[in-house]
């Protein structure tokens, strides 16, 4: 088995949070005097980088800290989103065949148990929860720490561009999936090693 260690991203990768994410931005949007989005606005913002996407929503880089809080809160208030079709199937065929797994999100750990579930969780080895929008490369190699595994036998697994910037900076392989947020033809353009096109594309990989 090539990886030994599978790091996930949650929102947009597990759990499909999207809908969620829209009416919690725009809420957002409200409280701290940002440009409200519409629907199709946000579709497409899905074309684009994390930091067009600032840029053209007007967030400044010292508000980030301020708005992810308010989000989180947010979050752990409302019902857990819905994982997507066979995450939980993907998630135990791979601790199944004996590779570790791990959680890296911008979301609260309490709401990313509550979605995957007390059984499942229970599955994984590491989470990294409250990660800043570009922070994310220190909590993959504090999963790697937190594991034992060596940084070749270790994959990230996200959905956005920022995901894909965050395991070149750890020096992780990385696999992106078409379900999310960003568009696949936006994730090309960035080379992850793998982009996948359903879960149990991760599952294959074992």
């Amino acid at each position: 088995m090539r990886f030994q260690l599978f790091i996930f991203d949650f929102d947009g990768t597990l759990a499909d949070s999207g809908p969620w994410m829209i009416e919690a931005l725009n809420k957002a949007a409200v409280r701290f005097g940002l440009r409200q989005l519409s629907r199709d606005q946000i579709e497409a913002l899905r074309g684009k980088d994390n930091r067009t996407i600032m840029r053209e929503v007007g967030v400044s880089w010292w508000r980030l800290p301020q708005i992810a809080t308010y989000v989180r809160r947010l979050a752990d208030d409302a019902p857990p989103p819905p994982l997507f079709d066979g995450v939980p199937a993907m998630l135990r065929t791979l601790h199944g065949a004996g590779a570790k797994l791990a959680i890296v999100s911008s979301n609260s750990e309490i709401t990313v148990r509550r979605a995957i579930g007390p059984e499942d969780a229970a599955l994984i080895s590491c989470f990294g929860c409250n990660a800043s929008m570009f922070g994310k490369a220190s909590k993959f190699r504090q999963a790697l720490k937190q594991t034992g595994v060596a940084p070749p036998r270790a994959i990230t697994i996200g959905d956005e561009t920022r995901d894909i910037e965050a395991s070149r900076k750890a020096k992780i392989a990385c696999g992106a999936v078409g379900w999310g947020y960003a568009t696949p033809a936006l994730l090309r353009t960035h080379n992850p090693d793998y982009l996948f096109d359903a879960p149990a594309d991760i599952a294959a990989l074992i």
